[in-house]
C-alpha cells in the first residue's frame, strides 16, 4: 500500500532535521536539552561524545555522567523557574559562542543572570560545551574557576588586541581609548559601567592592571569572544582562573561594549 506512511523514513528524516539545526545552534540545542530535561537530543545530533565544562559540576564526559548532569540541571532551572533571553551569538573558527541572560527565582526575588555557553565541534559527531558566568546572582559568593585552556600567547587582531594590551599594561588612557564615545563595559553580575574612564581609573590604581592569558579567540568581525585565564584583576593578583569576554566593535572599528562572563572577584573596581 504505496499511501501507507513511511515510519521509519520519516523518523530518519526527523533525526536529520534535529541534527541540522543543532549543528546550526550548537549553544540553542544544549540550553533546550537543559530546559527539557532531554540528553537524548544532545546525543543525537553527537553521537561520538558530548564533553561539558560547567562551573558548579566540572567536567562531564560520558553518556552515563552527562544524562545526571542534565537531569540535575533541568530540575534546578525548573525550580527557579528560569527562562533565557538570547544577548548574541558568535560563530567562527569552529565555535559557537551564545550569550544569553537567564531570569530566574531566586528566594522570591528576580535575578538576571548573563551567562555565556562556548560550542566546539571536534569533527562531525563531538563537541564540547564549556560555560562561564559568575555565580555571585545566584548564591552571593565568588567561586574560584580552574583554567579550562592553556594561553595561547596570541593577540586578538585590531582594536580588541589593543584594549588587551592595555589592561595588561594598566594603561587606563589607552583602553578608553579603543571605547566609542557611548561605550561601556558589563560586569559577570550584570552592572553596567557607562564611564569607563572612572571605571578603569579605579582598577589602574596604584599600579593596577588586568592580566588576561588568552586562550581562543572566536571573531566574527563584530564580536570577538575571548576565552582566558585571569591572573591578575586591578591591584590584586588572583588565582588563574578561566573567564570569557565578549567586545562588540561599531561601525567605526571602536569598542561598543565588553560583556565579561567569570567570577573573580573585582574588589580594585568597586
Amino acid at each position: 500500500m504505496p499511501w501507507f506512511p513511511d515510519f521509519a523514513n520519516a523518523a530518519e528524516l526527523a533525526r536529520r532535521q534535529r541534527q541540522a539545526a543543532g549543528r546550526v545552534d550548537p549553544g540553542g540545542a544544549y540550553v533546550h536539552a537543559l530546559d527539557s530535561r532531554r540528553v537524548e537530543d544532545l546525543e543525537a545530533i553527537w553521537p561520538d561524545e558530548v564533553v561539558v565544562h560547567d562551573p558548579v559540576a566540572g567536567e562531564i564526559r560520558g553518556h552515563r555522567a552527562l544524562r545526571l548532569f542534565v537531569r540535575r540541571s533541568g530540575r534546578w532551572l525548573a525550580e527557579h523557574r528560569a527562562r533565557s533571553e538570547p544577548v548574541a551569538c558568535t560563530v567562527a573558527a569552529g565555535r559557537a559562542v551564545l550569550e544569553l541572560t537567564a531570569h530566574l527565582d531566586a528566594g522570591g526575588l528576580p535575578v538576571a543572570w548573563p551567562v555565556a555557553i562556548v560550542a566546539e565541534a571536534d569533527g562531525e559527531r563531538s563537541i564540547r560545551f564549556r560555560t562561564y558566568c559568575s555565580r555571585w546572582p545566584v548564591d552571593g559568593r565568588h567561586h574560584v574557576r580552574p583554567p579550562l585552556l592553556a594561553p595561547a600567547h596570541a593577540r586578538p587582531p585590531g582594536v580588541v588586541g589593543r584594549l588587551v594590551e592595555a589592561l595588561a599594561t594598566g594603561d587606563a588612557e589607552a583602553a578608553v581609548g579603543v571605547f566609542a564615545p557611548a561605550g561601556y563595559l558589563r560586569e559577570p553580575d550584570a552592572a553596567e559601567h557607562h564611564g569607563v574612564d572612572s571605571y578603569f581609573a579605579r582598577c589602574f590604581r596604584g599600579g593596577g592592571s588586568i592580566l588576561l592569558g588568552i586562550g581562543a579567540t572566536t571573531d566574527d568581525g563584530t564580536r570577538c569572544a575571548l576565552e582566558y585565564t585571569c591572573t591578575r584583576w586591578g591591584n590584586r593578583d588572583q588565582p588563574p582562573q578561566a573567564g570569557l569576554a565578549v567586545c562588540e566593535r561599531d561601525a567605526d572599528d571602536r569598542v561598543a561594549v565588553v560583556r565579561f562572563y567569570d567570577d573573580i572577584e573585582r574588589a580594585a573596581a568597586a
